[in-house]
């Protein structure tokens, strides 16, 4: 079965669990501009969505694609900063990268990220090599919770979605892969085991994640 199987991580919140550090970039960036933001409003209006479509909405304005860039890279230079002396993977995740690639399964990253966060991720962790796929905030029209990113990646790895096995910790990006016909593992970084209730099962970490009970669980 592991030859049948293509496996694809969302970034933030899975990877990594920078989403306290971009909780923090985001109101730094949003007071900057006169706006003050709840949790619940940072859940339900920004994570999981690219920059280009939580920044419009944030300004409640139309802006040119000039701006949606630099106010987008402000940000996320202010998460950069923030973040980069304590970046470390998610615990165990080398480990299940490994075993993934013992059996030759392909491993792909779908996220609403920029590219310069993916490259400083993937960096700091040195886990550059890992990854046959990376399709980023650059390579969608649509941002999460359209399935546009998930039917691409698969696409890329020459897999049906069916056959995608995708790791996500917003609901957005839930939804999106859901909506792509991926089996979804939910992480509970950004949200509660409960609010992931709807995937095929939920992990808090990658610690002592078995490869073949994983397939068999969500198949």
């Amino acid at each position: 079965m592991t030859n049948k199987v293509a496996v694809i991580f969302d970034m933030d919140g899975v990877i990594v669990d920078t989403n306290p550090y971009h909780k923090i970039a985001l109101r730094q960036f949003s007071e900057k501009y006169g706006y003050r933001l709840s949790d619940d409003e940072l859940l339900q209006r920004i994570y999981g969505r690219p920059n280009k479509e939580w920044i419009a909405d944030l300004f409640q304005a139309t802006l040119t694609s000039a701006e949606l860039s630099r106010y987008g890279e402000e940000k996320e230079q202010l998460f950069r900063d923030l973040y980069e002396k304590d970046i470390v993977p998610l615990p165990g995740l080398h480990d299940f990268l490994d075993s993934l690639r013992l059996h030759g399964i392909p491993v792909a990253i779908g996220t609403s990220a920029p590219r310069s966060n993916v490259d400083f991720v993937l960096r700091r962790t040195n886990l550059e090599n890992y990854f046959t796929t990376i399709l980023d905030e650059s390579n969608v029209e649509r941002g999460k919770p359209d399935p546009e990113i998930y039917l691409k990646v698969a696409a890329r790895l020459h897999f049906p979605p069916e056959q995608c096995i995708v790791f996500e910790d917003s609901l957005s990006g839930v939804a999106s892969a859901q909506a792509a016909g991926a089996k979804v593992v939910g992480v509970a970084t950004t949200h509660s085991k409960e609010e992931l209730s709807h995937t095929k099962f939920v992990i808090t970490d990658f610690v002592g994640l078995d490869l073949h009970k994983l397939i068999k669980t969500v198949f």
